[in-house]
């Protein structure tokens, strides 16, 4: 049985910390770190040093479980701002080019329907995206830029709303996860014949994570492992039965597909299944 290293603490669960601009995700892992004591510490889906909001982050066994949360759907709201491109697609760049646009609101809406729906991205040489084993950003920080292969994604919702300066319009998003906001906002200044860069990025839900509950990291508290997993249909088994989970044991038949999250009769979760070949087969088995 592997024994816990005696200087951590032992902590797990999920944590929902509102990021704040000017640190970078990792910046917020390692405050956690120190503030629970422990390594085992990851988030789900990086944010921009500049952007602000949701940061979901699992503690100890809640690790194993990121992979379940990053796929989930997000909500962003940000500015997208007329007339000027730059080379990081949003305002941290420097300005590439500059257009005599005059947009209007009634343009942007029908411009952003496009938009709605099963569409490609290209990611932007900004991202962390591995090309021949080097990330975007490292290469972008060199110099150069690369062909990048265009990646689906999915847009369910992008609301306009217009602000005070005629060339900025707010733009909320429901997206799939992977997809890029400074993309979209750059896409769209495209549509209108111009150019556009996105600024004051937030990501006000991930999953059914929402703004409501994040907090800083001082104030933020540990949720139960089962919160991670709240987007998934749970079942609640005996003894006998959750024995058989610990030793990866496969509970039988079933029909159609998906994942259940499986929790003991003291509501402690256990494992992750999903449908495979008509039956019930582990995916992450947390005891045992």
């Amino acid at each position: 049985m592997a024994r816990r290293n005696k200087n951590d603490s032992g902590a797990t669960g999920v944590l929902v910390v509102d990021k704040p601009s000017g640190c970078t995700s990792h910046d917020v892992v390692d405050q956690v770190r120190r503030k629970l004591g422990t390594r085992k510490v990851g988030h789900a889906g990086t944010l921009d040093p500049d952007a602000t909001g949701v940061l979901v982050l699992g503690v100890g066994k809640g690790t194993k479980l990121l992979q379940f949360v990053t796929g989930t759907d997000k909500k962003y709201v940000g500015e997208v701002v007329f007339g000027t491109t730059t080379d990081s697609l949003d305002s941290t760049g420097e300005v590439l080019e500059t257009f005599d646009m005059s947009p209007t609101l009634d343009a942007v809406v029908a411009a952003a329907q496009q938009f709605v729906g099963d569409i490609e991205q290209i990611p932007p040489m900004v991202s962390a995206i591995k090309i021949d084993g080097k990330r975007l950003h490292e290469l972008a920080r060199e110099g150069k830029e690369v062909d990048r292969p265009p990646r689906p994604v999915t847009i369910h919702d992008l609301a306009i709303a217009p602000t005070e300066d005629p060339l900025v319009f707010t733009m909320s998003v429901h997206c799939s996860s992977g997809t890029y906001i400074r993309t979209l906002a750059a896409d769209l200044g495209s549509a209108l014949g111009g150019g556009a860069h996105l600024r004051g990025l937030r990501r006000t839900a991930v999953g059914r994570f929402t703004e409501e509950v994040a907090t800083s990291v001082d104030e933020a508290e540990l949720r139960p492992l089962t919160e991670m997993l709240s987007h998934l249909p749970m079942m609640q088994v005996d003894e006998a039965v959750a024995n058989q989970v610990k030793n990866g044991r496969s509970l039988g038949p079933s029909s159609g597909s998906g994942q259940l999250a499986i929790v003991d009769a003291e509501d402690q979760l256990i494992a992750v299944y999903e449908s495979r070949d008509g039956e019930f087969r582990p995916v992450k088995v947390l005891v045992g």
